[in-house]
């Protein structure tokens, strides 16, 4: 009789559609890490100094749509101008899910200025002590070490407005 093996067949697949179902109690399964460091850089640029005061390194990762992670930074008031021709300097670093990297952000302290011909001027921040510099990434991380190197352009990130203030507009890019 034909109906012997459609009711085994039967039986089978609920069997194995009962097997492949979560638990709700059971936890999720760990993700693979990504031990991330991020690193500043700059290109030349025409001042004596550009003094940039990093308070904190945030990311956000693609599976991740609401939060973001802040990595162990290292603040302080960096001279942009300390890191040129190939030297650079980690700011931050920790572990992170292995995912696709979609933004870096660089919240900013208030003490940033630019020295121009012997004058240290204030360096206004728009939004960078409350949101962050935001850097959009779409950087696939690797599985076990990865690197980001922020390439930080003093040059273009300087604006002198009308009333002779200075302006921060970061021009940053990431480099291999």
């Amino acid at each position: 009789m034909k109906l012997f093996p459609l009711i085994r067949n039967f039986a089978i697949v609920t069997l194995l559609i009962g097997a492949c179902q979560k638990d709700a109690n059971e936890p999720n399964p760990p993700t693979s890490s990504t031990t991330l460091y991020v690193h500043l850089t700059d290109g030349p640029g025409d001042y004596q100094q550009v003094n940039v005061d990093v308070q904190e390194v945030r990311l956000k990762l693609a599976n991740d749509s609401s939060q973001w992670m802040t990595l162990a930074t290292t603040p302080g008031v960096y001279n942009l101008l300390d890191f040129q021709n190939g030297v650079d300097t980690l700011i931050a670093s920790g572990p992170v899910p292995t995912d696709t990297l979609k933004e870096v952000r660089l919240v900013l302290g208030a003490d940033n200025t630019v020295m121009i011909d012997s004058v240290l001027y204030d360096l206004d921040t728009p939004s960078a002590q409350q949101s962050g510099l935001k850097i959009k990434i779409n950087k696939s991380l690797g599985v076990v070490v990865d690197s980001l190197k922020l390439d930080f352009d003093a040059e273009k990130s300087i604006v002198k407005t009308g009333n002779g203030k200075f302006i921060l507009k970061p021009v940053i890019k990431v480099v291999n």
